[in-house]
């Protein structure tokens, strides 16, 4: 998790400078793109595997000082058979973190291990693996909010985006909390909620996530500013 002295220069926030034109709003703006092939030596999981992954934890991404630590709701079945965030396909967080502005390139989930370079770091609320959000109980949220709370004053991360304004809710017992900044910090770092990046949440598209995503970079920006 080092960060490798070859990346290009950080910007003040410890993100990498990335174009204007990846950003929803600029007129160079293209609809995200979305992750289509497996990279080499690698192949999908089996039924079996997935089957097998259920209730598994996976590594964090993490480092110290990061500025934004995002925060899933629990791994998928791909993500624990794996042991990559967000490695569903159809899953739209690592096309939302590129369109949004937060790295270069669209990464494949098989290289998070870049992200802590880029000032950036994913755990989750839940840590085992299931094959749907909803499989979770309220208590087990619960018990990862006061986890995160442990990892953030751990960590110090400057940014907490929680992705899945539901999970938050539970988790941190703000029923009526929105998208957005929230008004409370965690342990030192501002609080942001995000849309759930999943397939299947149908209120949002590639670009509108792509956007949500722009507006936390946005923030952070004008913060340290």
């Amino acid at each position: 998790m080092t960060p490798d002295p070859d990346h290009p220069t950080h910007d003040r926030l410890g993100f990498t400078e990335v174009g204007l034109s990846t950003r929803p709003g600029h007129p160079g703006f293209q609809e995200p793109e979305s992750i289509k092939t497996l990279p080499p030596g690698t192949s999908r999981p089996t039924r079996a595997e997935l089957a097998a992954a259920a209730d598994r934890t996976i590594p964090d991404v993490l480092a110290p000082g990061l500025a934004v630590l995002f925060v899933g709701i629990n791994p998928g079945l791909w993500s624990a058979a794996t042991g990559w965030h967000f490695a569903r396909p159809g899953n739209r967080f690592w096309p939302a973190l590129h369109a949004g502005g937060f790295t270069p390139r669209l990464l494949h989930p098989s290289e998070q291990d870049e992200l802590p370079a880029l000032g950036l770091g994913i755990t989750n609320m839940a840590a085992r693996a299931s094959a749907r959000a909803d499989e979770l109980t309220a208590a087990e949220l619960l018990d990862g909010a006061a986890i995160l709370t442990d990892k953030v004053t751990r960590y110090r991360p400057r940014w907490v985006a929680v992705v899945g304004v539901t999970a938050y809710r539970i988790g941190f017992q703000r029923p009526k909390a929105t998208f957005g900044p929230q008004p409370e910090s965690l342990a030192g770092a501002r609080l942001w909620v995000l849309p759930n990046p999943s397939g299947l949440n149908a209120h949002f598209t590639p670009v509108t996530l792509g956007a949500a995503f722009a507006e936390l970079r946005a923030a952070t920006e004008l913060a340290d500013g």
